[in-house]
């Protein structure tokens, strides 16, 4: 499968921005998740340097465990901007503002996968009550909201509906999870499963789709608000916008494939 990860800069601010570099040269923190990541040092080390050249400073790419705690460093200002999900963006929109989303097959969009074990016989997500299942984040949308949403609409919970349930904290553990038997089911971000699909089909192999939900908006490129128009922050917004267009930077997107 081909999949396209160019960046898309939202905003009328950001849009307007000029691909410079950043006037000041303190070190630039952005924050990212083993959630969605899954502490890939190659592709860490890859995104790290692309941006810093792009930018023309140093960048420290700052790892935190959760999504939560993405949002915690973003406000209080220990880090500059952040690669988080469209959810923690949404509790905080006033105070967050976005720089961009990624690009997937063309459209800044995604689909939250409900998957199970390769033989299992749900075909949907009422045959999958009683058993165990695999969440991500508590604050990811394709990892947790849409099927908590969905259960919701039956009249149910989390916790009702399945025996037991488990959070990860990285898509890829969810599907690791339930291709290694440790749950019957689980919630995972579709970019994630379609990708490990080309690069570890002998994992997603042990899985099955059963169903997939509506499209939703990509995990987007956030900064605060009261700093858009910081010099570093609007290079960091043109250095996402660019990245396909220099050599560290396609080498990146190709690791994100």
């Amino acid at each position: 499968m081909l999949v396209s990860r160019r960046m898309m800069i939202m905003g009328a601010v950001t849009l307007a921005a000029p691909c410079v570099n950043a006037q000041t040269k303190a070190t630039f923190r952005f924050a990212l998740t083993p959630v969605f990541l899954d502490n890939d040092a190659e592709v860490i080390a890859a995104l790290q340097s692309a941006l810093a050249v792009a930018m023309g400073q140093d960048i420290e790419l700052v790892q935190r465990r959760t999504y939560q705690e993405i949002s915690g460093a973003l406000l209080d200002g220990s880090v500059d901007a952040a690669w988080t999900c469209g959810y923690p963006y949404l509790q905080h929109s006033a105070e967050l503002s976005l720089l961009g989303a990624p690009v997937w097959n063309g459209k800044p969009l995604y689909q939250s996968y409900l998957i199970a074990g390769v033989d299992d016989d749900a075909t949907d997500l009422d045959g999958l009550k009683g058993g165990t299942h695999a969440f991500s984040d508590p604050d990811s949308n394709s990892g947790y909201l849409v099927t908590a949403s969905n259960l919701a609409r039956l009249g149910e919970t989390p916790e009702r509906f399945f025996s037991r349930s488990i959070f990860t904290f990285g898509h890829r553990n969810v599907v690791r999870a339930v291709a290694g038997g440790l749950t019957r089911s689980g919630s995972v971000d579709g970019y994630v499963w379609e990708a490990l699909s080309a690069v570890e089909p002998n994992l997603t192999g042990r899985t099955k789709v059963v169903a997939k939900s509506e499209w939703l908006g990509f995990p987007p490129f956030v900064a605060r608000s009261d700093r858009l128009q910081e010099p570093a922050v609007t290079a960091c917004a043109s250095a996402l916008l660019a990245l396909d267009q220099t050599e560290k930077g396609r080498a990146a997107l190709r690791l994100l494939h």
